[in-house]
């Protein structure tokens, strides 16, 4: 994999991941662009224990730009891009409307005694999966998505040594019905400055698993589905997928590789093809499901920097809200006031629905 650094107009770094050796890629950004004013804070929410980012600049975000103007898609005469080459085969850049960033424009302080507000410092990337505007992550092909994977191992390393960044989660928000504002094949990886409130509770429960002298939480899991099978929607080489006992969305299905290791720099190259090979198998099953493209969420799920590093298990999970052709589920008042999810659709007949659908 060959990596080309650049520089866009307004100072954002841009790396391009070539899968030969030989590409040359166009690294001057011939646009005029000002920089962003990034307005990004964190406030501590003292009742539910966690930090809540807020990003106000970002409510001026380009959305949903109709395919001739799509800022992702290779630059030409006429209209130039975010990516200044005219052709590529993964791309990654600093966001230009970020939800963290290295500099925002927030001092530290306090609104109220339990309150405390600081700088959103952190790093929010894109990932262009592709050149082509109509593409799929799902359908790129064993070696593009090996590519991919290579490329999310690469950046969780990079950015897993900045100063403050305790946690690095890449992922995909796929379709309008998750609230996606760019059509073009892409994915994201934010670098957040404290553990992720899900991540923090993972690891909370995998300590009390440890205490008790049950090994990792997350071996057990994954063991316990094999074994039960009727879950499982398919395999790869030292990888499972399957749907949760307790799956809280309609289709949900996460990815576990069957060794232990805590993130996506720790993956072996034959672990790295077999994740690349259950995603180009799960991923076309998802959209073979009702016959068109599923809205969904991919996220990693990997160790944090520095805090709980033994007890986190590497998992990627994907879920959607469809649980009809035409039908979202959406999170209403159990879910939204209490905490609380209802599934409409038994998990074992997820799995089946899946297993049987042909990508």
């Amino acid at each position: 994999m060959r990596k080309t650094s650049a520089r866009l107009a307004d100072g954002r770094g841009l790396i391009y991941y070539d899968e030969t050796d030989d590409a040359v890629r166009e690294t001057h950004d011939r646009r005029r662009l000002d920089a962003v004013v990034v307005e990004s804070e964190a406030r501590y929410d003292a009742v539910m224990d966690e930090w809540v980012v807020i990003a106000s600049h970002r409510q001026d975000r380009t959305y949903l730009p109709p395919v001739e103007l799509c800022p992702l898609c290779p630059s030409r005469d006429g209209h130039l891009t975010e990516i200044p080459a005219s052709d590529y085969d993964v791309v990654v850049f600093d966001n230009r409307f970020p939800s963290l960033a290295a500099d925002p424009c927030v001092t530290d302080g306090v609104l109220t005694p339990l309150t405390a507000r600081r700088p959103g410092l952190g790093r929010c990337e894109v990932v262009c999966f592709t050149s082509q505007h109509d593409g799929a992550l799902g359908r790129l092909g064993l070696r593009r998505l090996r590519t991919i994977v290579d490329v999310w191992a690469d950046r969780t390393a990079e950015l897993s040594l900045l100063p403050g960044v305790e946690q690095v989660m890449p992922f995909e928000n796929r379709g309008e019905q998750i609230g996606v504002t760019l059509s073009h094949p892409h994915g994201q990886i934010y670098a957040y400055p404290f553990v992720t409130p899900r991540m923090a509770r993972k690891l909370a429960s995998a300590r009390r698993h440890r205490e008790l002298g049950s090994g990792c939480l997350f071996c057990a899991v994954a063991a316990g589905e094999v074994a039960a099978g009727e879950r499982v929607v398919a395999t790869a080489p030292g990888w499972v997928a399957f749907v949760p006992s307790a799956a809280r969305w309609p289709y949900e299905v996460h990815l576990y590789p069957l060794g232990h290791v805590p993130d996506l720099p720790s993956l072996a190259d034959a672990d790295r093809d077999g994740l690349a090979a259950l995603l180009a198998d799960v991923l076309p099953r998802f959209d073979a499901l009702f016959g068109d493209p599923m809205p969904y969420v991919l996220a990693c799920q990997q160790a944090p920097v520095r805090e709980g590093r033994a007890l986190a298990h590497l998992h990627v999970e994907l879920t959607s809200p469809r649980r009809a052709a035409a039908k979202l589920k959406y999170l209403a008042g159990s879910e939204t006031a209490g905490g609380v999810f209802i599934n409409d659709i038994l998990p074992e007949a997820a799995a089946e629905r899946l297993r049987a659908a042909a990508g």
